[in-house]
This record gives C-alpha cells, sequence and structure tokens, in this order.
C-alpha cells in the first residue's frame, strides 16, 4: 500500500524521511532510484521511501522536506510514460513560486548524449522544481549512456555529493554517512518478491492457459521487474508471411523487409505509428539458465511481493494470478541471454559465493573502485546473466533474487514501414539485423532482430505484437512533405509515399520530397525499385506532381557525399515546398545525423531567406511548435 497521509504528513514533518521518486522507462531509472533508497538506509536515515512518480500525489509534494528525483529522458526528449501526469500537475498556472518553500530536492537524470534533446526531461523537472520555491540540496547530476561506464559514470560522484550535502544539512538525516561505501558493513535485505512452488501434480491441467495471449499476459503481470512496465497481453500475435533480404548477399549489412499478417481481421493502426515485438529467446539457453541455478522447469509458480518492501510499496505483485510454468516464466519475462546485469547484481551474488576468490571478485566489482573493471567485464563485452553465473560458478542466487535482478525481456520497438490504406491487415517493417565485436572479439547478436531473421515464413509462427503512437504524426494529404530517412530511417516514409499515393486516387494530395541516404547503390539501396517507380510519371515522387526523389551514396566516390548535402544542393525546392507550408520529418540513427539534417535546413534558410543562423534556428524551432518539424530517431 501506498502510504496514507497521515503517515505520510508525520515522516515529513519530522524531517526524518527521504523520498525518492524515480521516472523510468525501461527500469535504469528505477535500478538508479533503488540505489539511492539502498545507500540512504546504510547511512541511517530513519525513512526512506522509493516510489515511481505514477504511484505518488503530486499535491502532497510541498509536505515533504528531502526529495530525490530520479528521472529517465526518451529518445526525442520525453519524460517517461510513469511521469506525465506529474509533470503535469506541476506545469498548472495555479502553483505559486512558494507552492514548494522548505522543500529541499536532488536530481539526478539517465540519457543518452548522442541524442539532441539529451536529459531533456530532467533538466526541466529540475528548473521547474526551482520555479515552485524548492532549494537544490545538490546540484542536478546528468547520467550518460554514452560514459564509459555508462550512466553510473555521473551517479557515483553525484551520491557522494549529495550525501556530504544531506548530512551538512541535517545531520539526522544521515547519521552514519560515512558508513555507506564502508564494504564491511554492507548487508543483504530481503528480495521484494516470494515465490510460491507448486509440483505439476498439484495443477489442474484444467487451470493452465492454454492461449498465447493470456500466458503472456499472466508471465509478465507476475513479473515484479515488470510491475511498472507492464501493459497487458498483446493485442495481435501476427504470423510472419514475407522474410526479404533487400542489401546484396555479399554486403556486410543485413537490413530484412519483413511482413507481418493477421489472416482474420484487419490491423489497427495508423502510418507514423511503431509496433513493438516481444522476442523469443533461444530454448538452449533458456535450458541452461535453469539447469545452471538448479531449478525445476516443470513446476508451476506464483508470485507476490513481500509486504515489508519500501522500495515497492504500494505495488506489490498480486498474488491472485494464474499459476505458471517456471520455465515459461522465465522465457518470457527474464532476458537471460543478451541483456548484462547491473551492477546491484554482482554485489547481491557476493553474498551467496561460497568460494573466496570469486566472493573477492564480486565485492570488488561492486564496489565503486571496481566499478570501470566492471564495465570492461560486463557492458563493454555485453556479458549475459547466464554468462555472469556460469563464470562465477560456487554462486546459487534463491530465484527469488534472480526473478528480482534480472533484466527484464524487453519489447522492441520497430517503425512500420507500410500504410494501412494499402496493407489493412498487414503491417510491414524494415530491419537491420544487429551482430556486433566485443573488445575481446566475441560476436554478440541483437535478440530480436536475429529471432526475426531466422523465422521460415513457411512455417508457422506467432509474434507478440502492441502498437504504439509514435513520434511522426500522419500529414494531412494537403500538406506537402520534406522526409529525409537515410538507412532504415526510410522505413516511416515507406508508410508514407505508400500512404499518399493511395490518397492521391481519391483526392489531390501535395508533392513531396524525399531525400534518402546509403553507402553503395549497388549494395544498400534500400527498396529502390519502390521509390524509382513512385518517382516516375504520376508518382507520388515524380516533377510532374512537384516531388522528388534525391539519394546519396555516401562510398561511391571519392568524397563522402550524405543526404544532407542533397538537401543542400535542392536548396530552393526545399525552401519554396517550406513556404507553401510543408511539414519536415527526420528519421534515422540518434548519432550525427539529426543535427547535421538540422544544420543543412539551417543552412537553407539562411541562404534562402536571408537570414542569419539564430534567426534559422528559430524559424526551425517554430516550425516544431506547431507541429511541422518532427523527428524519430533510433541508437
Amino acid at each position: 500500500m501506498a502510504p496514507s497521509a497521515a503517515e505520510a504528513d508525520s515522516a515529513a514533518s519530522s524531517s526524518g524521511r527521504l523520498l525518492v521518486l524515480y521516472a523510468s522507462q525501461t527500469g535504469n531509472a528505477m535500478d538508479a532510484a533503488e540505489r539511492v533508497g539502498r545507500e540512504a538506509e546504510r547511512g541511517g536515515c530513519p525513512a526512506v521511501d522509493v516510489l515511481s512518480m505514477d504511484g505518488f500525489d503530486p499535491s502532497r509534494l510541498p509536505r515533504e522536506r528531502f526529495v530525490v528525483f530520479v528521472v529517465s529522458t526518451t529518445g526525442q526528449g520525453d519524460p517517461p510514460d510513469s511521469m506525465k501526469g506529474f509533470w503535469r500537475y506541476l506545469l498548472r498556472k495555479d502553483l505559486g513560486a512558494q507552492w514548494l518553500e522548505g522543500v529541499r530536492h536532488a536530481v539526478f537524470g539517465l540519457g543518452d548524449s548522442g541524442y539532441q534533446k539529451y536529459n531533456f526531461a530532467t533538466k526541466k523537472l529540475d528548473r521547474r522544481l526551482s520555479h515552485l520555491g524548492a532549494e537544490r540540496v545538490a546540484e542536478i547530476g546528468l547520467g550518460d549512456d554514452q560514459h564509459p561506464s555508462g550512466y553510473e559514470g555521473a551517479l557515483d560522484p553525484w551520491l557522494l555529493s549529495l550525501w556530504k550535502s544531506l548530512n551538512e544539512t541535517n545531520q539526522s538525516l544521515l547519521p552514519r554517512v560515512s558508513d555507506i561505501n564502508d564494504p564491511n558493513l554492507s548487508t543483504l535485505g530481503d528480495p521484494k518478491a516470494h515465490v510460491i512452488y507448486y509440483s505439476s501434480n498439484e495443477v489442474s491441467q484444467d487451470s493452465v492457459l492454454s492461449d498465447p495471449k493470456k500466458i503472456i499476459n499472466s508471465a509478465r503481470t507476475m513479473s515484479p521487474a515488470l510491475q511498472f512496465h507492464n501493459d497487458g497481453g498483446p493485442p495481435y500475435m501476427l504470423r510472419m508471411v514475407a522474410n526479404q533480404r533487400l542489401t546484396e548477399e555479399g554486403s556486410d549489412r543485413d537490413v530484412r523487409h519483413f511482413e507481418l499478417e493477421d489472416p482474420s481481421s484487419a490491423i489497427n493502426y495508423k502510418t507514423g505509428d511503431t509496433l513493438e515485438i516481444l522476442p523469443s529467446q533461444n530454448p538452449s539457453a533458456v535450458d541452461a539458465f535453469i539447469e545452471r541455478c538448479n531449478l525445476d522447469p516443470d513446476c508451476y509458480i506464483t508470485i507476490q511481493g513481500t509486504s515489508d518492501d519500501k522500495i515497492s510499496k504500494g505495488s506489490a505483485v498480486s498474488s491472485l494470478m494464474d499459476r505458471i510454468k517456471l520455465k515459461t516464466f522465465v522465457a518470457l519475462t527474464m532476458d537471460i541471454a543478451s541483456a548484462s546485469p547491473r551492477r546491484y547484481f554482482f554485489e547481491v551474488m557476493s553474498f551467496f559465493a561460497t568460494a573466496e576468490h570469486e566472493k573477492e571478485k564480486l565485492q570488488y566489482f561492486a564496489s565503486p573502485e571496481g566499478r570501470d573493471d566492471l564495465y570492461q567485464y560486463n557492458q563493454k563485452e555485453s556479458r549475459t546473466v547466464l554468462e555472469v553465473l556460469e563464470d562465477f560458478p560456487s554462486v546459487q542466487m534463491p530465484f527469488e533474487w534472480l526473478v528480482q535482478l534480472t533484466p527484464p525481456l524487453k519489447k522492441r520497438a520497430f517503425s512500420i514501414s507500410s500504410s494501412p490504406l494499402a496493407h489493412p491487415n498487414q503491417i510491414h517493417l524494415t530491419v537491420s539485423i544487429v551482430s556486433w565485436l566485443t573488445p575481446f572479439k566475441r560476436t554478440r547478436h541483437g535478440l530480436c532482430s536475429t529471432w526475426l531473421a531466422g523465422l521460415n515464413p513457411r512455417k508457422d509462427n506467432l509474434i507478440p505484437c502492441w502498437i504504439r503512437q509514435g513520434s511522426l504524426p500522419p500529414p494531412h494529404p494537403s500538406v506537402p512533405l520534406v522526409l529525409i530517412g537515410p538507412g532504415t530511417g526510410c522505413a516511416p516514409f515507406r508508410a508514407f509515399v505508400e500512404e499518399r499515393a493511395a490518397q492521391t486516387v481519391a483526392e489531390p494530395t501535395a508533392p513531396v520530397l524525399f531525400f534518402f541516404g546509403c553507402r553503395n547503390q549497388d549494395n544498400d539501396f534500400l527498396y529502390k525499385d519502390f521509390w524509382l517507380t513512385h518517382a516516375q510519371d504520376e508518382g507520388v515522387l515524380s516533377s510532374k506532381k512537384g516531388g522528388g526523389l534525391f539519394v546519396a551514396f555516401s562510398r561511391d566516390q571519392p568524397q563522402k557525399i550524405y543526404a544532407q548535402h542533397k538537401i543542400k544542393e535542392q536548396s530552393a525546392r526545399v525552401w519554396n515546398l517550406l513556404l507553401s507550408g510543408a511539414a519536415v520529418y527526420i528519421a534515422g540513427s540518434s548519432t550525427k545525423m539529426p543535427a547535421d539534417v538540422t544544420a543543412a535546413l539551417e543552412e537553407v534558410i539562411c541562404k534562402e531567406h536571408g537570414v542569419k543562423k539564430e534567426d534559422a534556428s528559430k524559424w526551425l524551432r517554430d516550425l516544431e511548435r506547431v507541429g511541422r518539424f518532427n523527428i524519430e530517431t533510433w541508437s
């Protein structure tokens, strides 16, 4: 249960409570927030509560005295879903400049400096809290996925400064601040989850779920690691009916065109939407994990939250669940063979190591001194939970801890590359099959893309799917478009062009300019025939229709040419379309491309409009404000 009003007032008025509020999209911010809570308890804080923002009533914020916020920022600069209601409340106009007077706050953000709007949600929250009268007890901390140690590279020093500042501000809040980083005083609390086991003989086969959607929903609802990020069973179980390689066989890049189908009915989606897919894990890896952990694959389980768990107070996992086979639960919820475990995983492992050299190694990895070595061993090598457990054979972690600490199996999101007008019962995807070499030359493969690439359309296959509104709102047919999508960034624009071609049959449509980029014309000109067909005769991209197709092949000549160069070459056409009310859409890699393309558009505005760069930047910001400048990027 969430704290009652009386409990909250009592704890806050005594100035003896530290409230930690987090907003997490993928679980990283929740992990960081839980670490803040653990360290505060270790420092002697009399009351610590760690809550998701959507589990806390924002109107009660003025009654708190010490609040730490841990917030992630999504790729487009948006706050996580669990923060949106909280943020809307903070923006209310009736909240004055003294509303949070007496509240001391600290904000830590998790972001990726590869994106243009790096830690955007965090910075906005910190500013708004100050505007409402809250006083910073520590400077804003900005975690960066690009840092050699990930977000912890910034979190470690930020926490040291936070504890020092809180101790100086109110010594009774952290009376044992020196204990926080003393490894000799580290203790292991209780796991957050309680697992109840049933032998296969105890479970009536009539009560065992057989519907795949219900099985997925039951398993993921039961998982404590997914308690704030579960949105039920998949609305669709789609069949793959086409798996076509778009790049040449000799190319070092494998990009596929997938067609997924609901044979019985139309699929409710729009252009610009994204498809989320829950991938299947390799059954042999699941078997190896179960064997390594001495678990019974045929037993059934239910999981419930522990009642005295402060960290997940108010969000205990319900025990009123269907019993589910342990092996099925692992396969559907625990990412045991692609995601790397977090630092706390190693700390907990150290308590269960019976070999002294393993215990020492794990304690070192979990310490601030061992952070960089852990990063090299774990994240840089993309070490999986299964590999880590195999590297420390004396460790026998109880399943309760594994359920809590194994990274959850996450859905993967892909831009939809088809139009519902052209394919009402199909969804098309354009997917790069991910693989890479680690520093120690170990080949790693992306879980979802590799699984999809291995599916045979001629055999039975079912893919759990959710449809989400994307960052690219579907344009009205009368709005001219400037589309920029290098590489797999072309995926949503294939849908846009398909849609506009279908609309042209029934009504007049505005012109479309499409800028594409790839390495070689012969190797990775994705959907070459599709684009060329629509650029001919009366096609959507044809000059007769006022449109255009402009392709940059970066490696087909000595000097590299990218999509932004083509934009500048077509400066007058781009500007004329912008003047006639065009909307700009950019999609693709989050690294340099969005900034380079934005800079090229600014150059176009400077040249054609005769203004300075600052005015061109403002021109684009104004476009964004009215919904005519949209970016969707991915790392």
